[in-house]
């Protein structure tokens, strides 16, 4: 005896939205592959977009956070300024020169550099006569008094010169032990120098290069002067703040020629 079917009360619209995701997911399904089968298969067909990568290990993410981080530091690191460079009104001074000067028996650690002019000029006469290379010693061998007809001689000399014929130079205390080759002379800070000559009032003279040329034209001299009106007219009022104190610091004027 057949027995009827008796229809579920429920409808298929009824079910809940759930089932109906799931029934329509495996009809999306090929006969006997799963879900994760059926992805695969699509992905090697070229039918879905890659994966993600997965995540570097903890050590290469440590790596990178310090490459990223040295290429901030590199790009906001402020500026090098070298040891020995000056600043005067916001702009670098070219530093010149490092050495002492000699004065009887003591020695003036001194840091030269280029306020006016030509830089050449000091660079090309600040060496030894007979070999060429750079000295670390200038003796001052004779001095100057702070007459105004010897100042206007000077004067004179600059302006002969040219602008690619002399140097002005502001000469700052030095790095303290520069004297290891000087046996017989006492290391003194520049102060004892610049006080020294005010009081004779006078400049200092030093012959170009150091030991004598025997080609004239590639001579000169140079004039170490005290704090004076004559020097100060090479100082603006950013030079002289650099400077500090007026015992200490001088302006030396290179002249290439002169005798």
């Amino acid at each position: 005896m057949n027995r009827r079917r008796s229809r579920s009360p429920v409808s298929k619209d009824s079910f809940p939205s759930g089932h109906r995701h799931l029934h329509t997911q495996r009809a999306l399904s090929p006969t006997g592959l799963g879900y994760r089968d059926y992805r695969l298969q699509q992905l090697a067909l070229g039918r879905l977009p890659p994966p993600p990568p997965p995540p570097p290990p903890p050590h290469i993410r440590d790596l990178e956070r310090e490459r990223d981080f040295s290429v901030y530091e590199a790009r906001n690191r402020p500026p090098f300024i070298p040891e020995c460079a000056a600043f005067l009104g916001g702009q670098k001074l070219s530093h010149v020169w490092q050495g002492v000067l000699l004065l009887k028996n003591s020695s003036f650690p001194t840091s030269l550099h280029l306020l006016e002019g030509d830089v050449s000029v000091a660079t090309s006469l600040l060496v030894d006569g007979a070999t060429g290379g750079q000295v670390s010693q200038l003796k001052i061998s004779q001095r100057l008094r702070l007459d105004q007809p010897k100042l206007d001689e000077v004067s004179r000399r600059i302006k002969v010169a040219g602008s690619n014929g002399y140097s002005i130079l502001l000469a700052m205390p030095g790095k303290e032990g520069g004297t290891q080759d000087t046996d017989i002379s006492t290391e003194r800070p520049l102060k004892n120098l610049v006080s020294y000559l005010t009081q004779k009032e006078a400049a200092g003279i030093i012959s170009l290069p150091v030991g004598g040329s025997r080609d004239k034209d590639h001579g000169g001299v140079l004039h170490a002067f005290p704090p004076c009106e004559f020097s100060k007219q090479f100082l603006d009022a950013s030079a002289k703040a650099f400077a500090k104190s007026e015992d200490d610091y001088m302006v030396m004027v290179i002249i290439r020629g002169a005798s």
